[in-house]
């Protein structure tokens, strides 16, 4: 606790400013847990970046910390682009202080020299993917904390190509930020250097948008929309994208239409959750639309509800849409003729229907670590090849290559697209899912995710991981252990004939079972959240559409089964 204090009181120096001192003094004086929770640790870069909550302190989002990061940013990127006029673009969403902190951000790196694009409102986080190399910049960075709660900011770096930073530069950057104190800050502004920017970028990403995500669709103006902001950036973005794209029938949540950090309206403004898209699908139901969206706050993540097969709206799960997604994409190219470099992508927790769709549509299938700015990388590290599309569990997809990381905007009109074709043609987006199931196999899959906060949350975390691997399972529902994926050691060993593969991916806190009936369990502990994640993943074969709800109602059964041999 010494230490912790001492770190505490470094920030009494005339460095800092009264208002931040004053609370320090209060915390040191008043409230030791809370002081030791602020400055036990430093915000770390997870696959997200840096994400936390706002207040004083090293394990703390503020204007100190994102200075420091900045600083370090800015010399990694003057000791990178030596010869070049270095630009950075820098985009906000609806929370508390982002408007400001944002600001912080553009004027440090103003005084290390550095050309700023700051955008004058809040923006979506592809919006700024977009921006990056539409502007020619050499980074991008966006403060948002995604769908995290109201009490939390972050800070997500990007890099030339539009992708989110990754190894080696990730740990380079730190390295460079980790050197520094936090005098070395430069806080005076080069006002000169500031340019602010809107339309002209917002107009040729809405171009863009609709370029890569409409596809021509009947049936367009039979087809009633519902969708909701979730208070967040894309109401900046959505409502003109489906316009241009021709849905005229789109009814917006009023009443969570207005940005605000505080998310009013909503538990978490999480897609993934129910609750959050509950006064948006009772809207659906009484007007009688066919499809809702809602985007989380910095418009990366999208939930979808359809009417299933009763005539009810559904929340499906970010693999369901990824699934569909991919599918429409692939007939796309299939018309037109394969050129035979293409591939689809997903992460290691995600649905292992992708692969067996690349396999028969004959494109190269690419896995990769949970978090987009893998998949980013791979477009980067395969220029010669085309990127179709893809998306991970965590309800995120990207449709090609214009944007380098998960997209709400575009894929919402994608998903607009698929269902509005399916109903001129007779069927759903529901229906045209099950028929999936038929072609590639039926898979379905379940996530856990477990919150534990604070120092001992953390030690709670890593104990639980510890366990999950020092004592596997030796058979789940009745089908024996087969393989064990650790993505610490990379390796891969079949416990039944000792065979071991090596894992072609960076090391991470990842482990994964694999029963012999392909039945799958992942865990690994969140990059951005106190959280450890457990992704349960089953499959059955599936005749034909009719079988589907006796079928699916097998599958449910198994994963409750699971959860319960687990203790989950």
């Amino acid at each position: 606790m010494d230490s912790i204090t001492a770190t505490a009181q470094s920030w009494l120096i005339d460095f800092f400013d009264e208002k931040t001192k004053k609370e320090i003094r209060h915390l040191i004086e008043n409230d030791p847990e809370e002081l030791k929770d602020r400055f036990y640790k430093n915000l770390e870069f997870g696959t997200g970046g840096m994400r936390g909550v706002m207040g004083v302190g090293t394990n703390r989002i503020n204007k100190y910390t994102l200075g420091k990061s900045t600083q370090g940013l800015s010399n990694y990127l003057k000791r990178t682009y030596t010869d070049s006029d270095i630009r950075v673009v820098i985009a906000y969403d609806c929370r508390y202080n982002s408007d400001t902190l944002a600001r912080t951000v553009a004027e440090v790196f103003s005084a290390n020299g550095i050309r700023v694009y700051l955008f004058s409102e809040l923006r979506t986080t592809p919006e700024l993917s977009f921006a990056v190399r539409h502007l020619s910049c050499h980074a991008g960075i966006v403060l948002t904390a995604s769908h995290n709660p109201p009490e939390y900011n972050g800070y997500k770096v990007y890099w030339a190509d539009g992708g989110q930073i990754v190894p080696p530069q990730d740990g380079e950057i730190i390295a460079e930020i980790d050197s520094l104190s936090f005098e070395d800050i430069q806080f005076g502004p080069n006002d000169d250097l500031i340019h602010m920017i809107d339309k002209d970028v917002d107009e040729a990403f809405f171009e863009a948008s609709v370029s890569n995500g409409d596809f021509h669709a009947k049936g367009k103006d039979d087809f009633k929309i519902v969708f909701t902001s979730l208070h967040g950036t894309s109401i900046t973005a959505i409502p003109e994208v489906l316009k241009r794209a021709g849905y005229h029938n789109v009814t917006i949540i009023e009443e969570q239409a207005k940005p605000d950090g505080g998310f009013p309206t909503v538990k978490s403004p999480n897609p993934e959750e129910p609750e959050a898209l509950a006064m948006a699908i009772t809207k659906a139901e009484e007007i009688g639309a066919d499809m809702v969206v809602g985007t989380d706050p910095d418009s990366d993540r999208l939930g979808i509800a359809v009417r299933n097969l009763e005539g009810k709206m559904e929340l499906l799960n970010g693999n369901q849409t990824m699934v569909l997604m991919t599918k429409f994409l692939l007939d796309r190219y299939k018309e037109k003729g394969f050129k035979g470099n293409e591939f689809i992508a997903t992460t290691i927790v995600s649905t292992p229907m992708m692969e067996q769709m690349a396999k028969a549509y004959g494109v190269e299938f690419k896995t990769a670590l949970t978090g987009f700015k893998w998949i980013g990388k791979m477009i980067k590290d395969f220029p010669a090849s085309k990127f179709i599309g893809g998306g991970e569990e965590s309800f995120g997809y990207m449709v090609g290559d214009f944007v380098r990381d998960k997209d709400a905007v575009t894929s919402t009109l994608l998903a607009c697209e698929i269902a509005a074709n399916a109903k001129a043609n007779g069927s759903s987006f529901y229906e045209d899912l099950i028929d999936c199931y038929v072609q590639f196999g039926f898979y379905k899959e379940k996530l856990i995710s477990l919150t534990k906060k604070g120092i001992s949350g953390a030690e709670e975390i890593k104990q639980m991981l510890k366990d999950f691997k020092e004592n596997p399972v030796a058979s789940v529902q009745g089908s024996k252990l087969l393989w064990v994926e650790d993505y610490n050691t990379s390796t891969a060993k079949n416990v039944q004939t000792g065979e071991e593969r090596t894992i072609h991916l960076p090391k991470s806190n990842v482990l994964i079972y694999e029963t012999e009936d392909g039945t799958r369990i992942a865990a690994r502990p969140s990059g951005t959240e106190p959280k450890v994640k457990f992704y349960i993943s089953t499959n059955a074969k599936l005749d034909k559409a009719e079988d589907y709800k006796s079928v699916n109602s097998q599958l449910e059964t198994k994963i409750e089964g699971i959860l319960s041999e687990l203790n989950l």
